[in-house]
């Protein structure tokens, strides 16, 4: 999260701890002080895919082909400067910013919200202004950099810690990212992702030591400074009376700069003529009403220091308490050498929250570009429960007397406040000869163990007796076909004109390249097809959730987006297959996919006749009934605001 306005202020009130550098210069300078060490940069991911994402179209689900070459080109770009890139992606939400997480989600909640009423009024895609992540982007980034040959790493907890410290172990030559935090550690320098230019390799290095000298305190104060201003462990909440203080005594104040520039002059003042030890540390926590825990300050003070640092505002005997998270962590119900290999995988980003589940019992997805108001389409969360129940019968052993241990799911979806995680409770799948145990699906070899691994993948979704049909199927069209035969018996509403343009998109997609795509153009974007596309590209994560439960039976490279959807691509199949186009028009002409559309469209519904779900035909034209939406709009607000 950072320190709110410290960014802000940086920009506005010390310009000179900004500054503009090139990024080859250093890489240079690395190679001349350090003879065989390359340059390192730490790359925090998490605060860059909203600025690598640039194709035109955001709103459809992702032009995932098209962000591929923008990934491509980013490295391409730092290749030929000599410079190594390390990517790092978030891979746990710590308790200790649940809050600052649900009130993220809310907030995208209403804006997912004002979003759809636009796309449904205008039948556009709104301009940047309105602008939000396609669903899972952050997922599938970590994986799309993985398969370019990229070093990427989900962390164990909070990504910032995380890259602070790799950037001060391996002498990286700096952070790229956009965070503030960057600006509290005691790490290498921190670079601005937003003021990359990227042909150039320019961009702006915030200065730790020239903000230090603006505000009067030395690098030692940053992390109290910090704790002061309000932060993921000191809410800002129990600082209003403190901060009233400073402002009134301190002679730092200048009219001409908001509130929250003045209460960071006026704290910085306030803590340089403090004592730099454990003792002034304890003056502060016995005149702030930190509640019963007194302890909050040195908390947060330590959790910014990295391994090998120390503090005078802390006895040198208190053990970080970021390390001593880590050293805790232990496996829910299963052995040491599935829990490590689980960690492993989960690091190196092979796995799928397989590890949140097994350290914690707990996983969370945030928003989705769903439409509330669609009553039709239940909440993707919903849809693929089911689904995550197998999986974690799969992951967790049960008791003696069968029951298993519960899963808390913190999960989006229309009426969940996200007051308290689901308690989910785990589902044995159908599976010939019963479930194996983990240590088959993930250790053993041969190909009885591959049967069994691909069967009890197929059980998840409900697809088991089908397994020689799937296993006839290319892998990614498998995959896709598995999820596609899942959502047409779970959601009741899905027609024979949404199938279709499913299995359209799937065949015309195999042959067009991310330039086609590009060029690709839509008169209009319709609402329900931006939902079906976030519902799909969510059940794509479930799929690379169930893959990587059941030992890989699929490569992960096979179950990705880029493979098998394209958001432009599935508007335009959807608006022509609910305008009633022939076969022959929704897939080009091309004479050579006629007979695969007609078997993967048989086997889908033979697939559902067998569960006695019958596709319909129900063609949707444009209609909109302005005045029933806007009635139903309110009602929707009182909800989501209460």
């Amino acid at each position: 999260m950072g320190v709110r306005g410290l960014q802000g202020f940086v920009a506005r009130v010390c310009p000179d701890a900004c500054q503009t550098v090139d990024l080859r210069e250093m890489a240079e300078k690395h190679r001349i002080d350090h003879p065989g060490s390359p340059p390192v940069i730490v790359v925090d991911a998490m605060s860059c895919v909203r600025r690598w994402y640039t194709p035109e179209y955001w709103v459809c689900g992702g032009q995932w082909r098209e962000y591929l070459t923008v990934l491509q080109d980013f490295i391409n770009a730092f290749m030929a400067a000599g410079i190594k890139l390390v990517f790092y992606f978030d891979g746990v939400v710590e308790e200790k910013k649940r809050d600052e997480w649900i009130k993220r989600r809310m907030k995208n909640t209403w804006e997912i919200t004002k979003l759809f009423w636009f796309i449904k009024t205008e039948r556009k895609q709104p301009g940047k202004e309105m602008f939000v992540l396609p669903s899972a982007l952050p997922t599938f980034t970590r994986y799309a950099l993985k398969s370019l040959g990229q070093k990427t790493v989900c962390t164990l907890q909070e990504a910032d810690f995380e890259v602070a410290a790799y950037g001060l172990q391996h002498n990286c030559i700096g952070i790229l990212g956009q965070d503030s935090d960057y600006l509290i550690y005691n790490t290498c320098p921190y670079f601005s992702i937003e003021n990359l230019h990227l042909d150039r390799l320019v961009t702006v290095m915030y200065s730790r030591e020239v903000l230090c000298r603006v505000l009067g305190i030395s690098l030692t104060h940053l992390p109290l400074f910090a704790c002061l201003l309000g932060n993921d462990i000191v809410p800002e909440s129990m600082l209003e009376g403190f901060w009233h203080k400073c402002l009134t005594t301190s002679p730092c104040r200048n009219n001409s700069y908001n509130r929250r520039a003045n209460i960071l002059l006026s704290v910085a003042n306030y803590i340089s003529k403090i004592p730099c030890s454990y003792s002034g540390l304890k003056h502060l926590e016995e005149i702030l009403p930190l509640g019963s825990d007194k302890t909050l300050l040195c908390r947060g003070v330590n959790s910014y220091l990295l391994p090998g640092q120390q503090s005078p505002w802390i006895p040198p005997d208190v053990t970080n308490c970021q390390m001593l998270a880590l050293q805790q962590q232990s496996a829910l119900c299963q052995d040491k050498e599935i829990f490590q290999l689980a960690k492993e995988q989960h690091i190196q980003s092979e796995n799928y929250l397989i590890f949140n589940i097994l350290s914690h019992g707990e996983i969370d997805c945030s928003n989705s570009l769903e439409d509330d108001f669609d009553t039709d389409i239940p909440g993707q969360a919903l849809i693929y429960r089911p689904v995550r129940q197998h999986v974690y019968s799969i992951l967790l052993e049960s008791e003696k007397d069968g029951t298993y241990p519960l899963v808390k799911e913190w999960f989006v979806y229309f009426g969940n406040s996200l007051r308290q995680p689901d308690l989910i409770q785990p589902v044995q799948p159908s599976v010939t000869g019963g479930t194996p145990n983990l240590k088959t699906l993930w250790f053993a070899k041969g190909p009885d163990v591959e049967k069994q691994r691909y069967s009890t993948f197929l059980a998840c979704f409900y697809l088991q007796d089908e397994m020689e049909e799937f296993q006839a199927l290319e892998a990614p069209v498998a995959g896709f076909c598995c999820l596609l035969a899942y959502l047409m018996m779970q959601v009741s509403s899905l027609s024979l004109e949404d199938l279709n343009a499913f299995l359209a998109l799937l065949l015309c997609l195999k042959g067009k390249s991310a330039a086609q795509l590009t060029g690709l153009q839509l008169e209009e974007v319709d609402s329900r097809a931006v939902h079906l596309g976030a519902v799909l590209i969510r059940g794509l994560t479930t799929l690379l959730m169930a893959n990587s439960a059941c030992g890989f039976p699929f490569r992960m490279d096979d179950l990705m987006p880029w493979a098998v959807f394209d958001g432009k691509l599935f508007q335009e199949k959807y608006q022509q297959s609910h305008r009633g186009c022939s076969m022959e028009e929704l897939l080009e002409g091309n004479e050579s996919l006629y007979t695969p559309f007609q078997n993967l469209k048989s086997l889908i519904c033979k697939v559902c006749k067998a569960k006695k779900r019958k596709i319909r035909s129900r063609l949707r034209g444009k209609g909109f009934d302005k005045g029933w939406y806007c009635v139903n709009f309110l009602d929707k607000v009182n909800i989501l605001m209460s």
